[in-house]
């Protein structure tokens, strides 16, 4: 893809007002910022060329895990934070933790960064969960293992979801089987929950979920709520659905491993 596939735009970052919802996505390129409206997937554009592994929106900025650094919207532009490389990023309330490929997890406190303790092959964090090849883990003053194995992601928006290689798990007073499967994403809000296979993604809550109807056959490699539900596919495809069905845009990035949606507006 040329430069003149997409229009680069540096000052585009973090939760402008501009009347629209803002989907960020990370890809081998860099992140890209889409407008949505409704249910209309409308201009996108690279906000920042990087090597996104994943992306993060927090209360008051947006934070990238690349394979150089994690990076903050800051000053109409990405910040530097001297992580080193990232895998992973998430909010918890209004604290940054990141994860790197050597397994450090981390907490951004006062501008710095307070090590919590190490995990083998960290993949996600949402909330005070981590997701890992042993398992999740909750984050703390350092991190305890709460059970199950290959966890390739968490939510904790609203009943706390794990997606792994053997199943879909919701946690009650321990963590339930819902679904059996390879499982890669999950998001979850107080209103509903979505879980992506390969093949299929899913909406329920608890033990219960249902396939939904959607206009392609690409993976779903990442999923999030605000107003609507908002996923994207490994090959850049974003969907949206405000209440009215699917819509879809194909971005055209390769290599997409994350999503996150800006304060709406």
């Amino acid at each position: 893809m040329s430069d003149a596939d997409i229009s680069l735009d540096e000052k585009r970052v973090y939760g402008e007002k501009t009347g629209t919802t803002e989907l960020y996505v990370a890809a081998d390129l860099g992140v890209a910022v889409v407008a949505v409206s409704a249910d209309i997937v409308g201009e996108f554009s690279l906000a920042h060329r990087c090597t996104a592994r994943d992306v993060a929106a927090g209360p008051d900025a947006l934070a990238v895990a690349t394979d150089e650094d994690v990076l903050v919207s800051a000053d109409g532009g990405y910040a530097e934070t001297d992580f080193g490389p990232a895998v992973a990023v998430g909010f918890d309330g209004a604290d940054l933790l990141a994860a790197g490929p050597e397994g450090r997890v981390a907490r951004r406190e006062g501008g710095g960064w307070t090590t919590l303790g190490t995990v083998e092959d960290a993949r996600a964090i949402d909330g005070d969960l981590l997701g890992a090849a042993a398992g999740v883990y909750r984050v703390g003053d350092e991190l305890d293992h709460v059970g199950l194995t290959d966890a390739r992601d968490v939510a904790t928006g609203g009943t706390p979801l794990a997606a792994t290689d053997d199943g879909l798990y919701y946690l009650g007073p321990g963590w339930a089987k819902a679904r059996d499967g390879a499982f890669a994403a999950v998001a979850s809000s107080p209103d509903r929950g979505h879980a992506a296979t390969a093949d299929t993604l899913y909406e329920g809550d608890g033990e219960d979920w249902a396939a939904c109807d959607l206009p392609t056959d690409e993976s779903v490699v990442a999923v999030t709520h605000g107003a609507g539900t908002y996923a994207v596919t490994a090959q850049g495809t974003v969907l949206v659905d405000a209440g009215d069905g699917w819509r879809t845009r194909a971005l055209g990035l390769p290599g997409v491993s994350g999503l996150a949606v800006a304060a709406e507006s």
